[in-house]
């Protein structure tokens, strides 16, 4: 029976999966992970973790037998690609299967977002509603929506936004061959041009703080920010400013840059809707996703191939 060594943050139910069909090891459980390692690291020949936690070079070299990786999400920046590839260690994860979830939750965060639905249900709560009206919003149907990336989610998003006769453009490094919409090359441009900037690029160092004071500033007081990306992406000290002064009208967040700790003056506005990053979870999207990690792992021992292998 293969050996997998479990670091991430699973499903109960996709760990049961894990532990009928091989030997399975959760590091957490090990009162001294390093020692543990150090003793019975050359036993693994795979390893489970899941996008938020990832796993670092210093992980993969104590992995000496290692031969598969299979993550829970689609995000790769917590996962040293780079030293997995270089000794020839493929890695999986789960794309394709929470394109829809994370495009709807990215259009429920601009709708809330503009029109002040999770704002106004504390201003019924409150008994507001008897001491007058409730503020006028904005209107989502024919606004511009400037999307910075255009991958998998990004396209789902663009899709979306038909139904709203949006006018669309993109942000990214390079124009896509295959899709529509116009490719914007300064991020800035698409910044002042949009009503809505919908983030849903990579993460990683490569785009740390890609959305910082001076792309806040392009959006101007009239703009709304969407991140459904990673917390990383935003400089969050800024944006809280820019939402603080109004110099941006509003902003949706499913991600943050230290989650769960989410900022005592974001959680203080009104301006903000705050989700603790959920734009894939739920039940439908969650178990295929433990079905594609189940999936990657059984298709690399049985055929040395992934389902869904990182680029």
């Amino acid at each position: 029976m293969m050996t997998l060594l479990n670091v991430g943050r699973l499903p109960p139910p996709l760990l049961a999966r894990l532990a009928a069909h091989y030997r399975l090891t959760t590091l957490n459980e090990q009162p001294d992970r390093a020692a543990f390692l150090a003793a019975h690291g050359a036993d693994f020949v795979g390893l489970v973790t899941s996008a938020a936690v990832g796993a670092d070079a210093a992980l993969i070299s104590a992995l000496p037998a290692l031969r598969v990786i299979s993550s829970f999400g689609v995000g790769l920046d917590r996962i040293d690609v780079a030293a997995a590839q270089a000794r020839g260690i493929p890695v999986g994860y789960t794309p394709d299967v929470l394109n829809d979830c994370v495009a709807d939750t990215a259009f429920g965060l601009l709708i809330d977002v503009a029109r002040g639905f999770s704002t106004a249900d504390r201003f019924v709560r409150r008994g507001d509603w008897l001491k007058g009206a409730f503020p006028l919003g904005r209107k989502v149907s024919g606004a511009r929506l400037g999307l910075v990336g255009m991958g998998r989610i990004g396209r789902a998003i663009a899709q979306r936004s038909t139904g709203f006769a949006m006018d669309v453009r993109y942000h990214a490094r390079r124009p896509v061959a295959d899709v529509p919409w116009p490719h914007e090359p300064q991020l800035l441009e698409l910044a002042r041009w949009a009503h809505f900037l919908v983030v849903i690029t990579a993460g990683g160092a490569g785009t740390r703080h890609l959305i910082n004071a001076a792309v806040l500033d392009a959006l101007g007081p009239e703009g709304y920010l969407v991140n459904v990306a990673r917390g990383s992406v935003v400089d969050e000290a800024a944006l809280v400013l820019a939402l603080q002064q109004r110099r941006i009208a509003g902003a949706g967040l499913d991600v943050f840059e230290d989650e769960p700790q989410v900022p005592a003056a974001l959680r203080a506005l009104d301006n903000v809707v705050l989700l603790p990053h959920i734009a894939s979870a739920t039940h439908q999207t969650r178990q295929a996703m433990a079905d594609r990690v189940f999936d990657n792992l059984h298709s690399f021992f049985a055929t040395g191939h992934l389902v869904s292998a990182a680029p």
